[in-house]
């Protein structure tokens, strides 16, 4: 994908805020050790190494190379078996152990003034094969996700570096991820106020979460009138959060520019509604809100950090994100023509939504301008393109392909005829377009893309 090291940047610049210094519980060692070695000679860390055994990773350990390990003492075994109802290490599965001791170890060396606020990536992997992340607070010593603190810093042995640690670190879903971040406090909260919280928490699940930052939800508000996020109605709130989750799990590298759908539905159906990828600069969602921290992953899926919260889209939302519908726009704002853009966005509940759209694409009216002779769009006469572009919307139903039958339907422009079993329709002139893209769902009505401009009889 392009300008995956831009995102790099703008995610450290986001979520690396500060550095600490543990100097003060800092352990200097003749290097002659291994990681291994070490910890089996401090009592201190007699369960960890009896667990490193049953996982089978000591050797991993006493290998030379590079590696960083946070070690919990005996206490954090004794608080992460009781409370997890484990008896012993005995009860744990072996593929559970190994994945939770990896969760411990980054590759490198680093000694405390090292870290910075942000993400980190483990040796521990999720269902989706990836390097879990964890989320390293500087801010006033080293804690890990939340709960585990650095309270032995820069044990410097032969093949790395070692922190002693009051806690295990358990393997963290996209929840957990989200929580201990201060710049998703307010996705959290939301989370909570929708009663979503559990599903993105779910171990069984695979998702991919676009996370807005505190400013995107700041901005969202503001811009909506609202003063709270307790402001927000519930089923909006509810629908809005579940516009930036999709049911799958995608790293930044799996996108490609096209359409996908979120777990929000339109209206009281289960359709799902459609979300736009742009790829061309980055990850860019329906045109407007863009990724700007990318792959933090959990068990259960994947984090990307927005700059802005994804709105519910209008159809109109899917014609302005996507290129390809450019000379569409065009058409529906030229100045000569009726507010088309203000009707389209009319929300679902308010006449004349929602709507049905057959959108022609650009090669569709490149085509339309070499038919009628022309070299402008500006060449077409105020009302001819008002009624061609009218034969295009179907106010008052959200047809889905799935629904189109054979015959006429009466647009804003009048009758076309639809061939539902050849996916084609036919105008006043016998001139036919052929459907090429199919049920990208908005909030306020369904778009399918057409390769012919429609023409009012001429």
């Amino acid at each position: 994908m392009k300008n995956i090291s831009k995102i790099l940047i703008l995610f450290s610049m986001i979520f690396v805020a500060s550095c600490s210094n543990d100097d003060d519980n800092t352990i200097t060692n003749d290097g002659d050790q291994t990681i291994a070695t070490y910890l089996a000679s401090d009592a201190d860390y007699s369960v960890l190494v009896d667990a490193l055994q049953r996982a089978g990773l000591t050797a991993a350990l006493n290998a030379s190379g590079s590696t960083t390990v946070f070690a919990p003492n005996n206490d954090a075994f004794t608080e992460f078996l009781e409370a997890n109802d484990f008896a012993s290490l005995d009860d744990i599965p072996e593929e559970v152990l190994s994945n939770v001791l990896l969760n411990h170890v980054i590759n490198g060396e680093f000694v405390a003034t090292d870290f910075t606020t942000g993400y980190i990536r483990t040796n521990a992997t999720a269902s989706s094969g990836l390097n879990l992340s964890a989320f390293v607070n500087a801010s006033d010593g080293v804690v890990i996700n939340g709960t585990s603190t650095v309270v032995e810093a820069d044990i410097e042995v032969s093949n790395g570096v070692v922190h002693g640690v009051n806690g295990v670190i358990s393997l963290p879903n996209i929840a957990t991820l989200a929580n201990v971040n201060p710049n998703f406090s307010s996705l959290t909260t939301a989370l909570d106020a929708a009663s979503l919280t559990v599903a993105v928490s779910d171990p069984t699940a695979n998702l991919t979460v676009f996370a807005p930052t505190n400013d995107a939800f700041d901005t969202f508000l503001s811009d909506n009138g609202f003063g709270s996020l307790g402001d927000v109605p519930l089923p909006a709130l509810q629908q809005t959060l579940l516009n930036h989750v999709l049911a799958e799990t995608n790293a930044s590298t799996d996108f490609t520019t096209s359409y996908t759908t979120t777990l929000a539905t339109f209206g009281d159906t289960d359709d799902n509604i459609s979300l736009y990828i742009n790829t061309d600069a980055g990850v860019v969602l329906n045109g407007n809100s863009t990724v700007v921290a990318a792959d933090v992953v959990a068990t259960n899926g994947i984090i990307h950090a927005v700059d802005t919260v994804i709105a519910l889209p209008t159809v109109v939302t899917f014609a302005t994100a996507d290129p390809t519908f450019g000379t569409l726009v065009d058409a529906l704002t030229r100045p000569d023509q009726p507010d088309f853009v203000g009707t389209l966005s009319t929300p679902l509940g308010t006449d004349p939504a929602p709507f049905t759209v057959f959108a022609p694409t650009n090669d569709a009216f490149g085509d339309l301008l070499t038919e009628l002779g022309v070299g402008a769009l500006a060449d077409i006469d105020g009302p001819t393109l008002t009624a061609a572009l009218n034969l295009h919307v179907i106010a008052g139903a959200n047809v889905r392909a799935e629904d189109l039958t054979n015959g006429p339907v009466t647009t804003l422009g009048g009758d076309v005829t639809i061939d539902a079993d050849a996916a084609t329709i036919t105008d006043a002139n016998g001139r036919v377009s052929t459907i090429i893209v199919t049920n990208v769902q908005a909030s306020n009505g369904v778009v399918h893309a057409i390769d012919t401009v429609l023409l009012p009889e001429l």
